[in-house]
């Protein structure tokens, strides 16, 4: 089965772009989900983890447990059914947004991790 690519755009041949690797799936389904603002997606106004929007607040505990709170539900609420989070780990410095998960597929035991970087560099 075929997986549409992200960023979303035509293949060689002029039709959409996809891929057949699953891990490559779940890390665009995750960069979907952490780094949509909700209200940006017009059908699903509540998708998304509101990350974006803290990227410039200032650094605190009280951000970095809401952060991930926010991550934690957004990931649960969108992507149970492919993958277990297993760890997250946040780091905010000077305006980038480091975004570390290790997860596991959905009946799989063997855990990726992939790091998501946003912000400037």
């Amino acid at each position: 089965m075929g997986y549409l690519t992200h960023p979303y755009g035509p293949d060689g041949s002029g039709r959409s772009g996809t891929t057949e690797d699953r891990h490559i799936r779940v890390r665009n389904l995750l960069m979907a989900v952490l780094f949509t603002a909700p209200g940006e997606r017009l059908m699903r106004p509540e998708f998304g983890s509101g990350v974006p929007d803290m990227l410039f607040d200032g650094n605190s505990e009280a951000l970095e447990t809401a952060a991930d709170f926010l991550i934690r539900s957004a990931v649960q609420r969108y992507l149970s059914d492919v993958l277990v989070l297993d760890d997250l780990r946040i780091n905010r410095d000077e305006g980038v947004l480091e975004i570390t998960v290790t997860y596991a597929l959905v009946g799989d035991e063997e855990r990726t991790t992939e790091t998501f970087v946003r912000g400037a560099a």
